[in-house]
């Protein structure tokens, strides 16, 4: 009989979590408490993964017997980070930004194993939004509510109206964990996947 190590989601996301009960039916979610700040002139690529691998180590501090996953996604306008928006204010003004443009969400996966395992992954999804008009985004908001999202939008849900398409490798990777890379980084860590 083959026994599956305990792993810890170092995230308190829903949607990491939906997404990774996909893969995994038992885990256990604590949320990082890591500092989210920038640092200077980093690149939003470069803060996805410091930040993946940040909550991933702050988390296996704490439980050094689980297998860890670390994540965290940045979008991406031309360098310009667009974080979770918090308002409505802020994400109508994101979205005013983003149309007829194209963003780029970096998705990041770090996953620590108890025997010295580390193992880390980056999606790089391609969001190229249609031209929007002021009543689309102030619909979009009004409904959708996406104040939680980076970019201000959830490909997931009435958000994939706003897009002329996305290019990227793994779908998963946009709502927030990138289920290809992590299924490989759990299984490399010893996690038995079908």
């Amino acid at each position: 009989m083959t026994v599956t190590p305990r792993v810890l989601l170092a995230s308190t996301s829903r949607y990491r979590a939906e997404l990774l009960h996909r893969i995994l039916p038992e885990f256990i979610q604590a949320a990082p408490g890591t500092d989210e700040s920038p640092l200077p002139d980093e690149m939003p690529r470069e803060r996805a993964q410091r930040l993946a691998l940040a909550k991933a180590k702050a988390a296996a501090a704490i439980h050094p017997d689980a297998i860890v996953i670390g994540s965290d996604q940045v979008a991406d306008l031309g360098g310009r980070v667009l974080d979770k928006p918090g308002t409505a204010e802020r994400a109508v003004e994101q979205l005013r930004a983003s149309s007829g443009r194209e963003v780029v969400v970096h998705t990041a996966v770090c996953v620590l194993g108890p025997a010295g395992y580390a193992g880390t992954a980056v999606d790089d999804t391609r969001v190229v939004f249609r031209h929007l008009s002021d009543s689309d985004i102030a619909r979009y908001v009004e409904r959708e509510r996406p104040l939680d999202c980076a970019g201000s939008f959830k490909c997931e849900g009435l958000g994939i109206t706003l897009f002329e398409r996305i290019e990227n490798v793994d779908p998963t990777a946009l709502i927030g964990l990138p289920l290809i890379a992590t299924a490989r980084l759990l299984r490399e860590a010893g996690v038995v996947l079908p």
